[in-house]
């Protein structure tokens, strides 16, 4: 017995299903990489942002304006919030504007795994942290949850920009 054939979609029936535009700020989802190591990942990260719909925030450091111009192959518009030099200041001043739930993506003792994270319902800032040292622990305090997402390979974490778009897709809700 032979299965199914399988159709692979056309580009123009891709343009058809999506948007002709980019999304505007929904201000709802956010990634924020916000101590970044390799530039390619913020690239990575922005066309993530744009499949689900979300934002991406990240610190003006010198070498991250010229990273997400190269890394936005998309070629259009996107949602990027500027959080300034101190990303530790930039998350109290999420967290003091009520209504927003901060997910730190940590290997730590009170996550919770990836599987168990339900999609955002009110706005969310999932914070990544340094490839080598993770999240700074004068940032943890500002965390209301902490997901992680389990490996049972020998490495210790995966690069920023597959844990992010692992944990955005989750949270928007799309797997």
């Amino acid at each position: 017995m032979s299965g199914p054939q399988v159709r692979v979609r056309s580009p123009k029936d891709l343009r058809h299903q999506r948007r002709r535009r980019s999304h505007s700020c929904w201000d709802h989802l956010l990634i924020a990489p916000l101590w970044p190591k390799h530039d390619v990942n913020l690239g990575t990260l922005l066309r993530t942002c744009d499949a689900v719909g979300a934002c991406l925030a990240v610190p003006k450091l010198p070498w991250v304006p010229d990273a997400l111009a190269r890394g936005n192959t998309l070629r259009r518009r996107t949602c990027v919030h500027w959080t300034g030099h101190d990303p530790v200041r930039w998350l109290i001043d999420q967290k003091t504007r009520g209504g927003t739930t901060i997910v730190g993506v940590e290997l730590a003792d009170e996550s919770i795994r990836l599987a168990d994270l339900p999609p955002a319902r009110n706005r969310t800032v999932a914070v990544l942290g340094h490839e080598r040292t993770g999240i700074p622990p004068e940032a943890l305090d500002q965390l209301d949850q902490v997901v992680e997402i389990p490996m049972i390979g020998t490495g210790a974490s995966l690069n920023v920009a597959v844990a992010g778009s692992l944990v955005l897709y989750r949270l928007a809700g799309l797997v």
